[in-house]
């Protein structure tokens, strides 16, 4: 049955922040999404463009924001979960796994390890709920969902009807997609229903998919140097020391561990073109990325790169909040509540941090998370 209640967005955010809701919608089957789905289409163009929308989707909170005085519109709580697996029909031992939007996004991981199941197992650890690591395009140490995710099912908000949209048609980029595209100001076009992914299934000896970033491949003491297709390790080997890594960082959920109180990393990796890099000093790190749109050349940088050499280090903007809010003292990305900061504090934190590389090296840094009702 749906349940509507009365309820806090600091008790249902990883940053554990924000203000309540005019009504809260608890769905705890599909049917029951669709349901306040229906009564909720898409708003007009102006009315999104000026946060007009009275419908906000939640799932696991982790990549949210909302203002101190809260959402005055309908929460809409996806908590509907299920996991289910069947063999793609080319015998080659794939196997098609199906998950409910709902589902908690490390349970999933630790499924399919559990099963041998190779494709998600870099991505252990990640806070927040299977239907939104699509939007994102979520990825970690060299994986992202979109290297293995067949489709997803969606209600469409303009149409009113349920569509399935391909890994081609959600056209997806670093921490971006079609689905995160179409969103402005927290209002989306397309809501999440469920989610499939192809992932490889060769027996009990399964190993994972080839580890592409340099950090987890020494941490597995696999060869950095050695071709892609060599470097692979035992599945539950590449979680656990995933999780290791992201625990040493703040970046898994403990309750105790106020640096864990975070939308994860706040800033996105900045894509510049390559005459950026002249104006950098010649260390700064860069990776390859897409080029744009016209076909010039980009590479990606590091925001925590940047922002550690703009002087801002582990721990940074306490003092501008009387110590309720800073950076992690374990990682220069993720702005941390350190137990009774409000929504506004992480902002402060956040906006001297990207001033500060601004003025260090003219480059801006892009939120992350999705802010409701208040901006940076």
């Amino acid at each position: 049955m749906r349940q509507t209640v009365m309820r806090r967005f600091s008790d249902h955010t990883t940053a554990r922040v924000g203000g309540t809701a005019g009504e809260w919608v608890v769905a705890g089957t599909e049917f029951e999404a669709l349901q306040t789905l229906s009564r909720h289409p898409l708003p007009s163009e102006e009315d999104r463009a000026a946060s007009g929308d009275t419908l906000l989707v939640l799932g696991g909170g982790s990549n949210l924001l909302v203002a101190d005085d809260g959402f005055a519109g309908t929460v809409l709580q996806l908590a509907f979960t299920g996991i289910t697996a069947a063999p793609v029909n080319d015998d080659d031992g794939d196997v098609m796994v199906t998950v409910a939007a709902g589902h908690e996004w490390d349970d999933v991981v630790a499924w399919t390890v559990q099963r041998r199941y190779a494709g998600l197992e870099a991505l252990s650890g990640i806070p927040g709920a299977a239907g939104a690591t699509p939007v994102q395009n979520v990825g970690a140490y060299g994986a992202e969902v979109s290297q293995t995710l067949v489709d997803v099912r969606a209600w469409d908000r303009l149409l009113g009807e349920v569509v399935t949209l391909s890994n081609e048609e959600l056209d997806f980029g670093y921490r971006d997609s079609m689905l995160k595209r179409t969103t402005l100001h927290g209002s989306p076009r397309y809501v999440v229903l469920s989610v499939r992914f192809r992932l490889t299934h060769r027996g009990e000896a399964t190993p994972s998919s080839p580890v592409r970033y340099a950090e987890l491949a020494r941490s597995l003491s696999l060869d950095v140097n050695a071709a892609e297709d060599q470097r692979r390790a035992p599945l539950a080997d590449v979680r656990t020391t995933v999780l290791a890594l992201r625990a040493g960082k703040g970046m898994v959920l403990d309750p105790a561990d106020h640096d864990t109180w975070s939308t994860g990393s706040f800033f996105t990796n900045p894509i510049v073109g390559e005459d950026v890099l002249a104006t950098l000093p010649e260390g700064a790190p860069r990776f390859p990325a897409l080029p744009d749109v016209d076909g010039s050349p980009r590479v990606k940088l590091s925001a925590a790169w940047l922002i550690d050499r703009a002087g801002c280090q582990k721990g940074f903007g306490a003092d501008l909040v009387d110590g309720r809010a800073s950076l992690s003292t374990k990682h220069t990305l993720a702005v941390t509540n350190r137990g009774d900061a409000s929504t506004a504090d992480l902002l402060t934190v956040a906006g001297a941090v990207r001033d500060r590389v601004r003025e260090a090296f003219g480059i801006e840094l892009h939120p992350e998370p999705v802010l409701i009702g208040c901006e940076l």
